[in-house]
């Protein structure tokens, strides 16, 4: 199976139907991104670096591709992109060490 078959392109098409399917929905959530990404306690290019770090934590493609390239026009490094995603890489592992406690646990309690 392709990647484009199990992630279609996003495409302006697809995203109108989205809007057409559901208007008052669209307009919350694009005016909850902007409020989110603009400049406040954190600079927009620390806020596209946490994105890209979350993206790659959650597996989704569309905000992986959107971020980096969103962060790449604020400024943001390809050196500054890759030490986020190791970033991920280290909490994504460090969760399944920590949740190795419930494995152990329940060994402990063994029948």
């Amino acid at each position: 199976m392709s990647n484009s078959t199990l992630f279609p392109e996003a495409t302006l098409q697809i995203n109108q139907e989205r809007a057409t399917l559901s208007p008052e929905n669209i307009d919350a959530w694009r005016n909850f991104s902007k409020t989110v990404y603009k400049e406040g306690k954190l600079s927009e290019q620390t806020k596209q670096l946490i994105a890209i770090a979350v993206a790659h934590v959650t597996q989704c493609p569309y905000c992986i591709r959107s971020h980096t390239r969103h962060a790449l026009k604020k400024g943001v490094t390809k050196e500054e992109i890759m030490e986020a995603i190791w970033i991920a890489a280290e909490m994504r592992a460090g969760a399944a060490v920590a949740h190795s406690a419930i494995a152990i646990d329940e060994m402990q309690h063994e029948p």
